[in-house]
C-alpha cells in the first residue's frame, strides 16, 4: 500500500476525525485565554506553546489532505474554509495585520466543518439564501416605505427617532426586534399622536410574526431538505456496497461450480 492510500485511511478514521475536533476544541479554549491578563501572566508561555502546537497540528492535517486529495482538495469547500482559517494564523504579527491577527478566533469554526451535524446546518442556511434574497428585498421595501411613512407622520415631533430617513430605520428596525417598541417609542409617539397605533401594529404584524417567521420556514425547509439528500446519499452508498459484495459472492459461487470435478 503506498503512503497516499495509508495517509488517506489514516484521515477517514473516526479517532483521527476526533482527536482533530479534540485539537479544535482546546485551541478555542486557549484563544479564549489569551485574552484574560490575569492568565496570561501566570502561564503565558505554556498557553502560547500549546497554541502554537494546535496551529502545527493543523498544518500537518492540511499539507496530508492537499498530499492525497490533490487537486481534489480545491473542489471541496470546506477544505478551501479550512485553508482560509488557518491560513490566517499564519500571518506575521504587526501592527498592520493585527486585526488580521485577531481573527484566529476563527478557527473554532473548523468545528463545522468537522461535525457532519453542524455541516448540515450550515449548509441548510447556504441553500436557503435564494429564497432569503427574495424575503429580504422585500422585507427592505416594507422597512423603506415605513421609514418614509414614519419620517413625513413624526420626524418632526421625535427627530431623535424619525428626524431622517436613517433614523427611521433604525427606529423601525428596533420595534421589529420588540426590544422596548411599546414603552419606549410608540407610547410616547401616541401621547402626541393617539392614532400612531394605527401605523405601528400592521407595521410589526407584517415584519415581526410574518415576514420573519417566512424566514424560519426556510431555514428549517432547507435543513429538512439537506438532510434528506444526506441520508437518501448514504442509503445509496449502503445498497451500492451491498450489491458488490453480492456480485462479489456470485462469482466466487460460480468459480466454485466451475471447477472439474463439482
Amino acid at each position: 500500500m503506498s503512503l497516499r492510500q495509508t495517509l488517506a485511511r489514516q484521515l477517514d478514521r473516526a479517532r483521527v476525525k476526533n482527536t482533530i475536533l479534540a485539537v479544535i476544541v482546546l485551541n478555542a479554549i486557549l484563544l479564549g485565554l489569551e485574552t484574560s491578563a490575569p492568565v496570561m501572566e501566570a502561564a503565558g508561555p505554556l498557553i502560547k506553546a500549546l497554541d502554537t502546537a494546535c496551529l502545527a497540528i493543523f498544518v500537518i492535517e492540511l499539507a496530508a489532505k492537499l498530499y492525497v486529495q490533490r487537486s481534489a482538495f480545491w473542489q471541496n469547500g470546506w477544505n478551501i474554509f479550512d485553508f482560509i482559517v488557518v491560513g490566517v494564523a499564519l500571518i506575521p504579527s504587526s501592527q498592520g495585520l493585527s486585526v488580521l491577527r485577531a481573527l484566529r478566533v476563527l478557527r473554532a469554526l473548523r468545528v463545522i466543518s468537522v461535525a457532519p451535524s453542524l455541516r448540515r446546518v450550515v449548509e441548510g442556511l447556504v441553500t436557503a439564501l435564494p429564497g432569503m434574497a427574495s424575503v429580504f428585498l422585500l422585507m427592505g421595501i416594507v422597512f423603506y416605505i415605513g421609514a418614509v411613512m414614519a419620517t413625513t407622520l413624526f420626524g418632526a415631533a421625535f427627530p431623535e427617532w424619525f428626524g431622517t430617513l436613517g433614523r427611521s430605520l433604525y427606529s423601525l428596525f428596533q420595534i421589529m426586534t420588540l426590544e422596548s417598541w411599546s414603552m419606549g417609542i410608540v407610547r410616547p409617539v401616541m401621547e402626541v399622536y393617539p392614532f400612531a397605533w394605527v401605523f405601528f401594529v400592521p407595521f410589526i404584524l407584517v415584519t415581526t410574526f410574518a415576514v420573519v417567521n417566512l424566514l424560519v420556514g426556510l431555514i428549517v425547509n432547507s435543513m429538512q431538505d439537506a438532510h434528506h439528500e444526506e441520508a437518501g446519499a448514504a442509503t445509496d452508498a449502503y445498497r451500492d456496497d451491498v450489491m458488490a459484495k453480492l456480485d462479489a459472492i456470485e462469482r466466487r459461487l460460480d468459480q466454485v461450480s466451475d471447477r472439474p470435478g463439482r
